[in-house]
């Protein structure tokens, strides 16, 4: 069920209507995890089985792991967490991949074997609840958190709808302690709430699909060389496709969130101005670089153990995160480009510290520029279907390939100049503000009048409906 579709919209509102009812708070619960149930078998209803198998291993595993003073014992619970966990997300995710790299090594030695047929179907957002449900676990093992006493609570956080499929990964002690009391929506809060999933829906349908998409895709479906100028624009589209779908749900899953009485965590802070690669980080799907580094970077020995194994963390870190993003080599080179990045990043402030932005904004800014270059370089591997599609983007666009084919329009060149330039502007005026104070101090007929804008648009520009991307993570 996608938020930009009609079935939505009846099923949120139903949902809306049970969750104002007068009826006790076990019963809303209920309620609202029977609606994620059936949220999620909209897509496919056996893989409903797989989110129950999450949620009563790490339940019990949890319970049993806080009583057991054993570190033995306690260690052998969060491995069999961990096993279900990376399993089945191994099996469905990664299972085609490590046959046909299996049958390459084989071949690469002489040895002729023929994988069998791999016809599974990716669970949409599985890898979305399982860092989630691992997280539970990963808490209670190491004493960050207690197990909850009730496992309705559970399971509504493993469920949660509105960020089911595509996040923000929550974490446990951010949402299981809101399903504890009865809440309910105020009159500002659900209007916070529409505001944000209307916003959301703004850049999915308007932006993402609308005005970049067809531009994105004609540039990386080109198989021949293409102009510098196309393979820029192609690539500039993807980046703001990309950030509009992605922050597009996560802005609309906070809405939707936030009109039943519920915060989720932001999930972008405007990473398009960021200023230098750790930056990015801390603005770019913050829900997943804050997992990898409190569930990863920092147990393998973060920046504690000397230089070398910092760096040596650092690229392993981002090289797991692109295999995360899917199973394919294009996502771990992207993954392992953002590693390299990091590092000479590190390995630069270490080196000339003590040069300071503030008070040279000129600085800051081209600096924002060229990490913005850098990222776009990329997103290249990112939406690649392969290595020789990457490879002739990346000479295209660093023009080592002059005399390229063109395929875009006048119409769609004008039309990603327009929206990366107002993405860009948008990102940089607001990069440390917050939209909440920016709103708060608007006059009301300016809020009205934009709202009716984006919902106007909306409504003309609704068509196919298009998936979000990163369901397909």
């Amino acid at each position: 069920m996608l938020f930009n579709s009609l079935t939505f919209v009846a099923f949120f509102a139903l949902v809306l209507v049970l969750h104002n009812a007068p009826l006790p708070w076990r019963v809303k619960k209920t309620n609202l995890l029977l609606a994620s149930y059936a949220f999620y078998a909209a897509w496919n209803p056996p893989f409903v089985v797989l989110l129950w198998i999450s949620t009563l291993v790490d339940w019990h595993v949890a319970k049993r792991m806080f009583g057991e003073e054993r570190l033995s014992r306690r260690r052998m619970l969060l491995v069999m967490s961990v096993i279900v966990n990376l399993g089945l997300l191994g099996y469905f995710k990664y299972g085609g991949f490590l046959l046909e790299n299996w049958t390459a090594v084989m071949s690469a030695i002489g040895v002729t074997w023929v994988a069998p047929s791999w016809s599974i179907v990716l669970p949409v957002g599985i890898s979305f609840y399982t860092f989630q449900t691992m997280a539970y676990s990963l808490d209670v093992y190491l004493r960050r958190a207690e197990p909850t006493k009730s496992f309705l609570d559970f399971a509504l956080f493993v469920t949660f709808f509105p960020q089911l499929v595509a996040g923000p990964i929550v974490r446990p002690t951010h949402l299981i302690p809101q399903f504890e009391s009865p809440v309910r929506a105020s009159r500002d809060q659900l209007l916070w709430g529409l505001g944000l999933l209307t916003l959301g829906l703004f850049e999915k349908i308007v932006l993402a699909d609308g005005a970049l998409a067809p531009a994105a895709d004609a540039v990386f479906g080109a198989e021949e060389s293409l102009s510098f100028v196309d393979a820029w624009l192609g690539t500039l589209a993807f980046s703001g496709q990309i950030f509009s779908d992605f922050a597009g749900y996560s802005t609309a899953a906070i809405g939707i969130a936030l009109c039943l009485g519920f915060s989720l965590p932001n999930n972008f802070n405007y990473p398009y101005a960021a200023i230098g690669f750790s930056d990015f980080w801390r603005r770019w799907h913050i829900s997943l670089s804050t997992w990898l580094r409190d569930y990863l970077y920092i147990p393998l020995g973060g920046n504690r153990k000397g230089n070398v194994r910092a760096y040596v963390n650092l690229m392993l870190t981002m090289l797991i995160g692109g295999l995360w993003h899917g199973a394919s080599w294009t996502f771990v080179a992207w993954g392992g480009l953002h590693g390299v990045y990091l590092a000479a990043e590190r390995f630069l402030r270490a080196r000339f510290g003590g040069i300071r932005t503030a008070n040279a904004w000129w600085f800051g800014f081209g600096l924002a520029l060229l990490t913005y270059f850098l990222v776009n370089l990329t997103w290249v591997f990112f939406r690649a279907q392969d290595f020789p599609t990457a490879w002739r983007l990346i000479q295209s666009m660093l023009w080592l390939s002059p005399g390229g084919k063109v395929v875009l329009g006048t119409d769609q060149v004008v039309q990603v100049v327009g929206v990366i330039s107002g993405i860009l502007v948008a990102h940089w005026t607001m990069r440390s503000r917050r939209l909440e104070d920016v709103v708060s101090r608007a006059p009301w007929w300016l809020l009205g009048l934009t709202w009716a804008a984006m919902l106007f648009a909306i409504l003309i520009t609704q068509g196919v409906g298009d998936a979000f991307i990163y369901f397909q993570f």
